[in-house]
Parts: structure tokens; sequence; C-alpha cells
């Protein structure tokens, strides 16, 4: 890996992955991502993780996409590199994943980090699509998971203006979990990651999936897709642990089977 860094065991049962281009802000060229592609498939085969944590640096989680290596491409050339195929295997990530988000995240970085299952922000980020000035629109997922997020009036705003958003009206917005001083939001990613991994990971892995197909489909679909994998649960030696110690009165040990 040149641009990233990875962790498997940042802490016990969560992996960190660190994106690492600091002279570019973490820009997000075709290697990186797929970098970072690669790096969740392998930690989501990995059975000792449960929980993965995104970063970038305190300056910048990743400022944006790398326009140098996009700026005298065509529409034939950006067809065939299709760059965003990338994205799709990003999205497929079955474990839950945070972004743990400082400074810049904008264009392509606001795209990654929303393409993530929550975010930890601190006080100085700034979240933003800026691709209309310089001609261009969102073409990660910047339309389309920002206006789930924040609603439609803001988006349309935030991606016709190009201005960002502070970090306390991300929150205000629903945009991001909660916001912390600079020096605490790794830190607080890393709490939220592991009160998540004291779960079952098999009930996290399909409670993730239904709460995104809340997004993806009308609510008697959704409705019929929550209820399969609740019954699901049942096969799992974890929801018998679960219940078990519940009846008890003691911490369920889950094992993720």
């Amino acid at each position: 890996m040149e641009f990233i860094k990875v962790t498997p065991q940042a802490r016990p049962q969560v992996a960190l992955i660190e994106l690492n281009r600091p002279k570019e802000l973490n820009a997000l060229n075709l290697q990186l991502m797929q970098e970072v592609a690669a790096a969740l498939k392998a930690l989501d085969d990995n059975d000792e993780v449960r929980v993965i944590v995104l970063t970038g640096s305190e300056r910048a989680f990743a400022a944006g996409a790398d326009i140098k290596q996009m700026a005298n491409r065509t529409a034939i050339d950006m067809l065939i590199v299709d760059q965003f195929t990338v994205w799709d295997q990003i999205r497929k990530t079955k474990k839950p994943l945070i972004a743990a988000v400082s400074g810049f995240a904008l264009g392509g970085g606001c795209e990654l980090a929303m393409t993530c299952d929550m975010i930890v922000a601190s006080e100085t980020a700034q979240f933003g699509q800026p691709e209309i000035k310089i001609g261009v629109m969102p073409g990660a997922g910047g339309t389309q998971r920002l206006t789930r997020a924040v609603g439609k009036v803001r988006a349309m705003e935030m991606v016709l203006t190009g201005q960002p958003i502070r970090a306390d009206e991300a929150l205000r917005a629903g945009l991001v979990n909660r916001v912390v001083p600079v020096g605490q939001y790794l830190e607080e990613a890393f709490r939220l990651a592991a009160s998540i991994a004291e779960m079952s990971p098999v009930a996290a892995r399909l409670a993730k999936e239904s709460v995104n197909r809340a997004f993806e489909t009308h609510l008697d679909e959704g409705l019929h897709f929550e209820r399969k994998n609740f019954y699901l649960t049942f096969a799992s030696e974890d929801q018998k642990e679960g219940m078990a110690a519940f009846v008890e009165k003691r911490k369920p040990d889950f094992k993720g089977r």
C-alpha cells in the first residue's frame, strides 16, 4: 500500500485505515481508492475485525479528487477508466464503517465520508461538494447521498454554489453523528467503534443491510427485508447467547457465528 496505512488491530476488534497523501491533502487518485477498496475487502474477510475506522489527517480527511489526474481526459477516457466502479466495492463493505473526519472533506472526500455508515467529525471539519467551481458536478454519490442526508434544499445549495458547511452545521443537518474537539475526533470514533464491536457481528451485518435498504426501496419492501433479516438472526449462535445472557443477567460473549 503506497497511499494508505492499515492497522488491523488499532483497538481490540477495530481496524484503522489512514489515507496517506499528506502533500496532496489526501486527494483521491485512482490508486488510493483501489488501495482503500482492497483494504476494506481484506478487513471484511478478517474474523478478528468487527468494525473499521477510516480517517485522514488532522488537516484534511480528503480535500477532493486528484484533479491533475482527470483534467485532460475526454468523456470516453472517463467511461473507459470507469473510476467510480471502485466506489461500488467500498459501498459493499459488510462490516460497520466509521469515518473519522477532521479538516477538509471536500468533493470526493465528502463523498467518501458519506459512503461510510457513520461520521465522527472534529470541530474543524468542513464538508462540501465544490465540483461546480471547476465546471463539473459530483460523480461519486454527492448529489444522491448528500440529498438523502441533509434534504433537497440544503444539498441543492451546497452542490450549486460549491460552498462547504462547517462541522456544527453538518451536525444540525444530520450529516454527521457527533462533533468533538480536534484532539479527540479519532478517539471518539474508536469509542463508537468499540461500542459496536461488543455487539453480535452477525446481527450488526444484517442490521446494516436493513438500514441501507431503507434508502433504496419503498416502505413495504424495506419492512419485508427487515423482517427476513430479523428472522435470520435466530439461526445464529449469537442470538442464543445474547438472549441467554439477558435472562441470566450477564454480559453476552458474542462469537460472530
